[in-house]
């Protein structure tokens, strides 16, 4: 048996056990296959480093690959990066082209040094293709289509296995409808897949109306991949300054509930990749989300908090819950708790509100 934490309850005794297993390789007398499938990239895990400060630097990269992990997603790059710098670039040559000709080497200043955004996110990504044998998934964070299509295809140029489109946008306008927001945001997707010879993943916010049917819009527009869900953080207000400014809360296992319910609403019925974001914590976690549909599940906070080897406890965790019951695979395993596949369908619709609220109460009342 396994704990809630998804390890082993039985303690050494099943840990010599399953190291047996894992050393005889996948088959049937061996451990189970954590192979998977993901934007059509082969990964040997479905545990995959989302974009986070700790995948953009090359050391801890190269960490995560040895703790097992199956690809790395790295930091996004921002529209507003990508704006600063040009407008830092703009300046400088406005500055150069005052400068006095016969001022020696070293007067203007190096544009290198002016750089914050795109040209130092372009060398982690082709470093990180060098030294990792994982697939690299790059990252861009924007609104409007305009320059976009220009990243996405130097990101897919350099060498980016695919991209994330990660679609944050807050619609604060009084007089910006829904199906302005949703028609925008489909056009940006068209225009960044289709600019681009590698999978496009868009990640989304769970605050969408009609999910169902907008994901389906985003697939058909060109995404290869829903990452659901970003969490978008909130501003908070500081009583002592009484400012306004970001703080960040890290994610609970909690968090999962929300992808569940959609993944699993989804799988089998949108023909693309589903990733698992916010709330993947621990092998329970894991497991969870694959038995909902998801082809991959993505971390962050879990790794945040516990480092990179982490991944190495979390992939141990899964083969056991694995082994102990008999799966021979993640593909036989994934989906088969989804909505097309549970008993009870609705138990991912309203009538699973009812329920839970009723059932809490009569706990209550005894």
């Amino acid at each position: 048996m396994s704990d809630h934490n998804g390890n082993g309850a039985n303690g050494p005794e099943i840990d010599e056990e399953l190291a047996r297993i894992v050393a005889a390789g996948p088959g049937p007398e061996g451990a189970p296959d954590l192979s998977t499938e993901y934007l059509g990239l082969p990964l040997n895990t479905p545990i995959v480093a989302s974009s986070s400060p700790l995948t953009g630097d090359l050391p801890s990269l190269r960490a995560l690959e040895t703790a097992g992990i199956g690809a790395v997603v790295l930091p996004s790059l921002f529209e507003e990066q990508v704006e600063h710098e040009s407008s830092e670039i703009d300046r400088m040559l406005d500055y150069s082209a005052d400068a006095n000709p016969e001022a020696t080497f070293g007067y203007v200043p190096r544009l290198d040094e002016y750089n914050t955004g795109a040209v130092r996110y372009l060398r982690l990504l082709r470093d990180a293709k060098d030294q990792l044998s994982v697939p690299v998934i790059a990252s861009i964070n924007g609104v409007t289509p305009g320059g976009w299509t220009r990243y996405a295809k130097m990101l897919a140029d350099s060498g980016a296995d695919a991209i994330e489109l990660n679609v944050y946008r807050v619609a604060a306008h009084v007089d910006e409808g829904g199906r302005q927001v949703e028609a925008e945001t489909l056009a940006l997707v068209e225009k960044v897949a289709s600019s681009v010879d590698v999978p496009v993943a868009v990640k989304l916010g769970a605050s969408w109306s009609a999910f169902a049917n907008f994901a389906t819009q985003v697939v058909d527009a060109g995404a290869k991949g829903l990452v659901l869900f970003n969490r978008f953080y909130q501003p908070d207000i500081d009583l002592e300054t009484l400012s306004v400014g970001p703080r960040l809360v890290l994610s609970t296992s909690e968090s999962l509930r929300v992808p569940l319910r959609w993944i699993a609403i989804l799988y089998d019925r949108v023909d693309t990749s589903l990733a698992a974001t916010s709330g993947v914590h621990t092998s329970a976690d894991v497991v969870k989300a694959l038995l909902a549909g998801a082809d991959v599940t993505m971390m962050t906070s879990a790794l945040l908090k516990q480092g990179p080897e982490y991944v190495s406890e979390v992939t141990a965790g899964v083969l056991r819950w694995l082994t102990e019951r008999e799966y021979a695979s993640v593909s036989q395993l994934k989906g088969s708790v989804s909505q097309a596949k549970v008993g009870d369908p609705a138990a991912f619709e309203r009538a699973n509100y009812l329920e839970t609220l009723t059932s809490y109460a009569s706990t209550f009342l005894r």
